[in-house]
Formats: C-alpha cells, sequence, structure tokens
C-alpha cells in the first residue's frame, strides 16, 4: 500500500489473518489496527457445538455490542463463567485478541458499524470471486484487470445504499484523529 501512494491509514480493520497487525505497525505505526468482530465470531462458532451455538451467541452478543468497552469486560467475564470450562479455546482466543478486537468502544456507536467488520471489502472479493471462477486462464494481466474493472462497475450499479452515518463517521474520526489529514470523500478506515 505503501508503494502505491497510501501516507496514511487512521484504522485498518482486519481478518484474522497472523501478522497482518504487527507488519501494519511496522509501516504505519500510528494505525490503529482492529480485528474484524465478524471474522471473530465465525471463528469462535467453528469451536462450539452445533447443539450450543445458538446460546452461545445469545451469551456473546453483550460482548462486542455493548456500550463501553468496560461493560463487554463485564460480558466476556460472564461468558467466561457460563461457557470457559466447555469452551476454553474460545474463550482464550477473546481474552488474546482482547486488545485488537475491542479498540472501536472508544468511537460512539453510530461509528463503529463501519470500523469492526470486513463485510464491506469481502462483498467485493465475492464479486471478483464470480467473475473470474468459470475463467480456466487469461492470456494477460491486461485482460484479468479489465474482467475485474468491467465486473466492479457492474457490481458498483447495484451499491446505492452510501454508508450508514458516513458523514457523522467523518466528523467523529476528524475528532479523534485531530492533525491528520482527513478527506470526506475518501474512507480511511482500510479494510484487509
Amino acid at each position: 500500500m505503501q508503494n502505491r501512494g497510501i501516507q496514511d491509514i487512521l484504522i485498518a480493520c482486519v481478518d484474522g489473518l497472523k501478522g497482518f497487525p504487527e507488519a501494519i505497525a511496522a509501516i504505519f505505526p500510528q494505525t490503529e489496527v482492529q480485528l474484524c468482530i465478524i471474522h471473530q465470531i465465525r471463528n469462535s462458532l467453528c469451536y462450539v457445538a452445533s447443539k450450543d451455538q445458538k446460546a452461545f451467541m445469545a451469551d456473546l452478543k453483550p460482548v462486542y455490542r455493548a456500550d463501553t468497552k468496560q461493560a463487554a469486560e463485564m460480558a466476556l467475564d460472564e461468558l467466561e463463567a457460563k461457557w470457559g470450562d466447555k469452551y476454553e479455546k474460545v474463550i482464550r482466543s477473546w481474552r488474546e485478541k482482547w486488545h485488537l478486537l475491542s479498540a472501536y468502544f472508544k468511537y460512539p456507536k453510530a461509528v463503529r458499524k463501519p470500523i469492526y467488520t470486513t463485510n464491506a471489502v469481502e462483498a467485493v472479493h465475492r464479486q471478483f470471486r464470480k467473475l473470474t471462477k468459470t475463467k480456466g486462464a487469461f492470456p494477460n494481466e491486461n485482460s484479468l484487470l479489465k474482467l475485474l474493472y468491467i465486473g466492479i462497475q457492474q457490481a458498483s450499479e447495484k451499491w446505492t445504499m452510501p454508508v450508514t452515518n458516513w458523514g457523522q463517521t467523518i466528523t467523529q474520526l476528524s475528532i479523534y484523529f485531530e492533525g491528520r489529514h482527513l478527506r470526506s470523500s475518501a474512507p480511511h478506515i482500510i479494510k484487509l
């Protein structure tokens, strides 16, 4: 990203890929890293028996939907008290990654959603996979780029909903990141 001209990232929302937060910190040390809550939930459910998933999710929801970080930590304690013996690995994962999972709590509720999930970029990736999965090979890199460009143009026609509360999000980010350049038309939350 730096080689392509990005000079600063305010917040980077990343999936659970190991080493990503460290790599970002090495190049952009001022960047706040937020692990994708949705990825963490999906990963957690892989280790929860199907008969317990509904109840576990009901108990997990107060953790990531809490109003404050302190309330979330109390909910995580309650989750551990109820499920810790049965699903120790899941609780340990939340505890070990908590400093990266809870970064979004310092922002107002209205601006948290664009921060805590990588779903938007995953929708773009899904479109790319649809376009390329039936193609055996491409004669050159430009033919692939043209296909992806046309595909994203067509897909973007369906994306009529603007980012929820984007104006408020920019205002809040300009307060939290005072002195760092913000342009209201370009997102400063990088989803990787």
